[in-house]
């Protein structure tokens, strides 16, 4: 069932791409099924001790009434904010839907993440297509940790605004190799931090539902999650200063949800 609401929230961003009066339905339709698609993953983040995304879910909620409400009214800035999101499922949808691109992406990310490890001295097997192994622990490599969402939103966030073509390569040099790279380094230290238990002796905020499975989270979820967050906060920055317009538009885009969600709270229009 999720998959079928990704399915039509991807067809409905896409539909937001094309000109015409029918974008403010199709952009509703498009972020009620995003949101849908992220509340339905709160049960498994609590269960797994995530902090950040049912923070994200929570926060989702007044986001998407503001939303609707631009959008009825075809606020230029969430029409923006809409073709960001359409340009990053433009990015990401031929990964998440054609497995064979996707399996071929995965592929990679794990022989090249294996040649860091071996050129560091971790030893590992190999024990599926997309899964290793060092002693007791086996981390599987998904689409997840190739790090082609960020890449894609990334990319969609600079598609937000109208840019020069010398804009839109030095924005693209920019996002994907620095976030490719970094996530091969990620990995590489989940997989040593998990696999060797380097937080074992941390408290396992999951419930201990799994042996071991408290350094996974801690290297996973706190130290890896945060350490992606600076950087894509960092590398935000560097957008702003590549495309001034981008940082003009992320500020009234700010402004605009403050204004809105004030407006919802304590005047209920």
């Amino acid at each position: 069932m999720i998959e079928l609401f990704i399915s039509l929230s991807c067809i409905f961003f896409l539909l937001t791409l094309v000109p015409g009066p029918h974008r403010r339905y199709t952009g509703i339709v498009a972020w009620i099924t995003i949101i849908i698609v992220l509340m339905a993953g709160v049960p498994s983040w609590v269960e797994e001790a995530n902090i950040l995304y049912p923070v994200l879910a929570l926060l989702s909620i007044p986001f998407l009434w503001a939303t609707i409400r631009m959008l009825l009214r075809a606020d230029v800035i969430v029409f923006q904010l809409s073709r960001a999101a359409g340009v990053a499922f433009l990015i990401y949808a031929p990964f998440a839907f054609y497995e064979p691109l996707g399996n071929a992406l995965i592929s990679m990310v794990l022989i090249q993440t294996g040649m860091i490890l071996h050129l560091i001295g971790f030893h590992f097997d190999q024990v599926l297509w997309n899964t290793v192994q060092h002693g007791h622990f086996r981390v599987e490599i998904i689409l997840a940790c190739t790090g082609i969402q960020a890449i894609a939103i990334m990319l969609g966030v600079a598609a937000a605004v109208p840019t020069t073509l010398k804009q839109k390569i030095l924005a693209f040099l920019l996002i994907a190799p620095p976030i490719y790279i970094l996530n091969l380094f990620r990995n590489t230290g989940v997989i040593i931090a998990y696999t060797d238990q380097w937080f074992s002796h941390f408290p396992d905020l999951t419930g201990g539902y799994e042996y071991g499975y408290a350094s996974f989270f801690w290297a996973h979820n706190i130290i890896a999650e945060g350490v992606a967050l600076v950087f894509l906060i960092a590398l935000a920055y560097g957008l702003f200063r590549l495309i001034p317009n981008l940082a003009d538009f992320a500020a009234d885009l700010i402004d605009a949800y403050r204004k809105e969600i004030m407006s919802i709270v304590y005047r209920g229009t």
